[in-house]
């Protein structure tokens, strides 16, 4: 892989890498039980809890995942803005952890599946 020092570049590959692997987010323990794996990444419709920053300890479902600013929208986490209106609030993916996952998608199970299986490969 060749190297570059043009910022341009550099910012192309880092947006790359996070549309291609998205978001690893920590699973609880039970899930950690259940999956054999330590992370896995973020969809919408999974059940979150927040671990730190202001909304500590509340959870709630994922609304909406925004790659490209890095940030997790999660229902019913919001802040009252001066003006008196309601803002949904960006988290970042890195302060939360997988409390259940939306396993609607065929293609998410097969992912974790392989992930398991690689998994124990290596050890």
């Amino acid at each position: 892989m060749k190297k570059t020092i043009q910022p341009k570049k550099n910012r192309k590959r880092g947006r790359n890498i996070l549309l291609r692997s998205g978001f690893s987010v920590h699973l609880s323990k039970s899930l950690r039980d259940k999956y054999k794996l330590k992370n896995i990444g973020i969809r919408n419709g999974d059940s979150v809890k927040i671990m730190r920053g202001k909304f500590k300890n509340k959870t709630g479902r994922v609304e909406k995942v925004n790659l490209k600013k890095s940030k997790v929208f999660v229902e019913g986490i919001q802040i009252e803005k001066t003006d008196g209106t309601k803002a949904k609030v960006g988290i970042a993916p890195s302060n939360l952890m997988i409390t259940s996952l939306e396993l609607g998608d065929k293609l998410r199970k097969l992912k974790i599946e392989r992930k398991i299986i690689s998994k124990g490969e290596n050890k």
